[in-house]
């Protein structure tokens, strides 16, 4: 009896042995992301990659751009998470971070254009995002207010008290405003035309969104944002124009990489396949103004709203390695002169 007992016993080990070997399911990895995605944007992804990849338990972490690269940075040493997905492409090619990455070639990523990812494979940019004003037509017509068309229409004494805009400091979007402005300018006229803005600022905050929301909202007149958030607010129906400004818009890609340091790095891959996918990119034309997977176009909405059918006849040339290089002082000396 007890021989037969133990033959069962070791026939029962054998089965389940084949068993979690043959059943992905039962080997199912669980990756964390770190993002700075929008909220909505990162429930609807998510919805279709658990759907696309079963077997993979996928976290996610969301953090403004600049709270998550302080995040990376604080835990160097022992990193928690296996990707970076969409985050600023400007915080991305810092050195300290980029030695955190491993280079890894995406399915899909050869066909994208070489100034959508890095020549050594270390991170790769399926969508961007662009700066634009969002304009609250109630409040403008209600209080008498001009419709701006670029950056400098802003400086009207009339606009005082009626702008917000992103602290870059925290925001990506506001990063890159500044980056343009700086760029665009020189940098000596830039910084004063940043404070004579400030004259007219009615607050700086910590999220790229949430200027336009709070414009939306009727809370202010014009808030300098970003496109998307502007296009999804003219969509819902409020009372809202986007404005791209004349002097170019300041843009950023969305970087996404895969971390050295992961422990599960057969299932990061795989995470970072599925950013390439056509299932993916079916999703970026409902949110991006940028879209470098080649074949996908923005959303009609987006036309709607008033972006132009080839978006890069209003970007501001922005170069990347520059912002990246200046950016610690450049945040520096926004935090002396601006920051209240």
């Amino acid at each position: 009896m007890c021989e037969i007992s133990t033959f069962r016993k070791r026939l029962f080990a054998i089965i389940l042995g084949v068993m979690l070997f043959v059943n992905p399911l039962a080997n199912a990895g669980e990756i964390t992301i770190y993002s700075s995605l929008e909220d909505d944007e990162i429930a609807d992804f998510l919805k279709v990659a658990r759907k696309d990849l079963p077997g993979v338990k996928i976290n996610v972490l969301r953090l403004s751009t600049g709270d998550l690269g302080a995040r990376i940075l604080a835990e160097k040493e022992s990193p928690k998470h296996d990707i970076i997905w969409g985050w600023a492409a400007t915080n991305m090619i810092n050195p300290e971070i980029m030695a955190m990455l491993e280079p890894y070639q995406a399915k899909g990523s050869e066909q994208l254009a070489d100034k959508f990812k890095d020549p050594g494979n270390k991170w790769f940019a399926a969508t961007g995002y662009m700066a634009a004003f969002c304009v609250n037509t109630d409040r403008l017509q209600k209080k008498g207010l001009p419709m701006p068309t670029s950056w400098e229409d802003l400086l009207d004494p009339a606009y005082k008290g009626e702008l917000i805009m992103p602290n870059p400091n925290s925001s990506g979007t506001g990063y890159l405003q500044i980056a343009s402005i700086l760029q665009s300018r020189g940098e000596e006229k830039g910084w004063e035309y940043l404070e004579a803005l400030d004259a007219n600022m009615g607050q700086y905050i910590k999220s790229g969104s949430k200027p336009c929301k709070l414009t939306r909202a009727g809370e202010y007149s014009v808030g300098a944002s970003f496109a998307f958030i502007a296009m999804k607010s003219i969509k819902e129906g409020y009372p809202l124009k986007m404005v791209i400004p004349s002097e170019g818009a300041g843009f950023e890609l969305e970087a996404t990489a895969l971390m050295a340091s992961s422990k599960n790095k057969e299932d990061a891959k795989k995470f970072l396949d599925w950013t390439l996918s056509p299932a993916a990119a079916e999703l970026y034309a409902k949110f991006k103004a940028i879209i470098s997977v080649p074949g996908v176009e923005p959303a009609p909405e987006a036309k709607a709203a008033g972006l132009p059918a080839d978006v890069s006849k209003v970007l501001f040339d922005l170069d990347f390695a520059e912002s990246a290089k200046n950016r610690a002082r450049i945040l520096k000396t926004w935090r002396e002169k601006l920051e209240r």
